[in-house]
This record gives structure tokens, C-alpha cells and sequence, in this order.
């Protein structure tokens, strides 16, 4: 797995404080934005979805296609 380096400025007390209560500041920030992924993603696929259900007839509403596509998984 290839990794880039990203900097982002933050407040000092910030860090600081993230430094005294021993948080991993790289791990946090990469599990954030691993989160905010995976949530744009689930957005682009309800969006993608609604518009699918409006041009043809799913009784299912997106919601639960999603949950039934995930539980397969």
C-alpha cells in the first residue's frame, strides 16, 4: 500500500492537547477521513439510487436496498 504524505494546519493548543492525552494524531486524522469517505460514498449511492427508482417502478425505497446490499456483504 503506497502512502503521501498530507498537512493540514491545525491550532497549537490543539495539538497540544491531543499530544498530552496520547491520541495518535495520523491515525485519527486517516480514520476520519476514511469516514467521511465511506459516508460520501453511501450518499452518492442513495442519490444514484433515487434517481434510478424514479424512472422505473422498485417497490423496495433506496434505504432498504442499501441494508439489504450491505447485509449481503
Amino acid at each position: 500500500m503506497n502512502y503521501i504524505t498530507v498537512s493540514a494546519k491545525v491550532k497549537r493548543e490543539l495539538l497540544e492537547k491531543a499530544r498530552k492525552l496520547g491520541i495518535n494524531v495520523s491515525e485519527t486524522i486517516r480514520r476520519a477521513l476514511e469516514e467521511e469517505i465511506k459516508k460520501r460514498e453511501i450518499e452518492w449511492a442513495k442519490k444514484k439510487i433515487e434517481e434510478i427508482s424514479s424512472k422505473s417502478s422498485l417497490e423496495n425505497p433506496s434505504e432498504e436496498l442499501i441494508r439489504e446490499f450491505r447485509d449481503k456483504r
